[in-house]
């Protein structure tokens, strides 16, 4: 018994031993892992960190170029309100008026005021941290200095400015950005603004003096005594101060030979194009969307003509974007090998370093947003869901399908019939057809559009588009009799080899309601044949907010938030583009918006909206100017897509505009794709 005793505890610390040297071996093996993933992660965090810190292409000190921006404006707009009202003009050296001669101090007065604009002018460009407009302001800044010894006897405005210049001179290795991409069209824009800013301006220097005016002059000699200035000559209104007269003379001169010179400059000035999506990089995208189109339903719609593209090193992963307000805009995925991904965004926001661009992204998928905020530090936020529908899936039978069901037979029985083909199959005479109708159906006056959107139809590279038509006959004396009996026209580009993804979507207002909801039910339950087995239809902001805001329980901020969105839907299709979708039972996909700091999204909100067409930034023309000039696209150097109309007027003679992507009377954002079947009016 004792020897059995004792072989029992002799076994149980061989176990025991063997479980001690099984935990170590375990805890020898996981250690290395262990060291390993805490390496890693420290220096993915350090790496993360230096991105965050490198995000806006600047040192930890990244507020210098907007604090002097800032003072920049603040030393512009004393300059020119020093050298305007005689109020300013004070100071403890007012004896050196009497070293000066009176023509002296009044040509400082002049140069005052065009100092003070060129620095206000310069001020945007010095808050992005822009090598010119260091240079320039560099330079301006010892003359504004002078004038304000000259002509307002300030010791103050001259250490102010000195003080300034010591600090551009100090933090110049922040002022690094190269310039924005340009065409001389800004020379127009320049004349066009700095012309309506110096003609108020005079009118405030002109009668800055009234107390040294002679007689009483009304507002139209006001007026045309500003005119005659800025073209060197004398005016109606006199003064009676020499000294008065000669300030307002040169002032006004000033402003004139400011507009001219800097006009000029413009126009000489050596066109930098801006880019866009050249022949070898299209190929280069339609070759990396052979391999990976699957991925992502927005990735054919990189292929816009008004994109930029940046590749990764590799050359197998790629950005599109396109710069707008500064903003550099990306939409949707990188296209390409996720795991050259990272690659092709680095040199993204190296670029974006480059040109003090405020890089975001819109519409990217969960997958690409986690990529994106681990390789950049930015952040993410949910946008909206995307409505996708397995064809395979899809009936029209059952209680939740009804409303569609009984719309679709009453349209049927109306005497429409609907051709679901690939755009190869059709004639050049049908293309030219779907592109006059495009435009003539699109209830704007721009094209909307960008990140689910084309821009274009018909061309021999996107034969394996979808097109959706609906024809009926047209009443003797409708309107449109060149459209033939097209009614409705749907446009679904590639999604990889076995999906499609709407980008078109228009009818003819005078058609029968739900003949939208009858095309997509064509295209979906024909989408087998097309070996279509996921099709992706619009593009809903918001939708989760709108969907938990509405459910029985939802508490008041939920419904506060919800309340808002419903009052916004008025002006955007935000409610109608969800219940519209909604109607087919989708799969609801998430997209977010990627941003570098929540108080840039106003700012990305804003390009966002220019790039969709819902803002456009343009100065008004008459028509008989418009007509001997480009279209809008060419002279801003950015195109609104071009392929809807262009081809079609070509053909017809007429002079239909550039067409562009989604969107028609109202949307919902990005790439709002849908009708408000409240409205019936047919958007994309």
């Amino acid at each position: 018994m004792s020897a059995d005793r004792t072989r029992d505890r002799d076994r149980t610390r061989e176990d025991r031993s063997g479980d001690d040297r099984s935990r170590e071996d375990r805890s020898r093996d996981e250690r290395p892992r262990d060291e390993r993933s805490r390496d890693e992660r420290s220096r993915d965090d350090g790496a993360k960190e230096e991105r965050s810190r490198g995000l806006r292409g600047l040192p930890p000190s990244s507020a210098v170029p907007k604090i002097i921006g800032t003072a920049t404006s603040v030393i512009g707009l004393l300059d020119v309100v020093s050298a305007v009202f005689p109020a300013f003009r004070t100071g403890r050296m007012h004896h050196m008026a009497a070293v000066f001669p009176g023509t002296v101090s009044s040509l400082a007065a002049a140069t005052s005021v065009v100092t003070g604009i060129l620095l206000l002018m310069l001020a945007h460009g010095l808050k992005r941290g822009k090598q010119r407009a260091w240079w320039a302001a560099v330079a301006l800044l010892p003359v504004g200095a002078a004038t304000q010894l000259i002509y307002r006897h300030s010791l103050f405005g001259v250490l102010v400015s000195f003080g300034l210049m010591a600090l551009l001179i100090k933090h110049r290795a922040q002022f690094t950005a190269l310039s924005d991409p340009r065409t001389r069209w800004r020379a127009a824009v320049n004349f066009v603004a700095l012309s309506a800013f110096a003609f108020g301006l005079g009118l405030v220097i002109t009668s800055a003096h009234p107390a040294m005016e002679s007689g009483n002059p009304g507002f139209l000699a006001r007026c045309r005594h500003v005119l005659y200035g800025l073209f060197g000559f004398e005016g109606p209104v006199h003064y009676t101060s020499d000294r008065v007269g000669d300030v307002v003379g040169y002032s006004l001169g000033g402003l004139g030979l400011l507009i001219a010179c800097s006009t000029v400059y413009l126009v000489l000035r050596p066109a930098r194009p801006v880019a866009e999506l050249s022949a070898e990089d299209e190929d280069r995208l339609r070759a990396l969307l052979a391999r990976h189109g699957a991925r992502d339903s927005l990735g054919h719609f990189a292929l816009r003509r008004d994109k930029s593209v940046v590749f990764s090193p590799s050359g197998k992963a790629a950005v599109c974007y396109r710069v707008v307000s500064g903003v550099a805009l990306a939409s949707g995925d990188p296209i390409g090998d996720v795991e050259a991904w990272p690659g092709a965004i680095d040199e993204f926001m190296a670029l974006a370093r480059a040109h003090a661009w405020l890089p975001a992204v819109v519409g990217c998928s969960e997958t690409g947003g986690e990529v994106w905020t681990r390789e950049t530090a930015l952040d993410a936020l949910e946008l909206g869901d995307e409505a996708i529908v397995d064809t395979a899936a899809f009936t029209l039978q059952g209680r939740a399908m009804r409303n569609v069901r009984q719309m679709v037979k009453r349209i049927e029985r109306a005497g429409y019939v609907c051709r679901v083909r690939r755009v190869r199959e059709l004639s050049e005479a049908e293309k030219q057809r779907v592109r006059l109708a495009a435009d003539a159906w699109r209830g704007t006056d721009t094209e909307r559009g960008f990140s689910m959107a084309l821009g274009r139809f018909g061309e021999d590279a996107d034969g394996d588009c979808v097109v959706v038509t609906a024809h009926k006959e047209r009443e003797e004396g409708a309107a449109h009799p060149e459209l033939g009996d097209l009614r409705a026209v749907l446009h679904f580009v590639p999604w990889g080899a076995d999906g499609m993804s709407l980008e078109l979507m228009r009818r003819d207002r005078a058609a029968d309601p739900g003949l939208n909801e009858l095309l997509i039910v064509a295209a979906l339950q024909q989408a087998p044949g097309l070996g279509v087995r996921r099709v992706s239809l619009n593009f809903a902001m918001f939708r989760s907010a709108l969907a938990r805001g509405e459910r029985i329980g939802a508490g008041p901020v939920l419904r506060g938030w919800r309340g808002l969105l419903v009052f916004l839907s008025r002006w955007f299709q935000i409610e109608s583009l969800y219940k519209f979708n909604a109607k087919f039972q989708p799969e609801w996909v998430p997209r977010f918006l990627v941003f570098p700091n929540s108080r840039d999204l106003p700012r990305i909100g804003f390009a966002i909206m220019q790039a969709e067409g819902f803002v456009t930034l343009s100065l008004p023309l008459p028509a008989a100017l418009q007509r001997f000039l480009p279209s809008r696209a060419g002279r801003l150097g950015r195109p609104r897509p071009c392929g809807y109309a262009t081809g079609a007027a070509a053909a017809a003679g007429t002079g239909a505009g550039t067409g562009a992507g989604s969107g028609t009377e109202t949307g919902a954002g990005t790439g709002a794709r849908a009708s408000d079947p409240r409205k019936e009016t047919a958007v994309v």
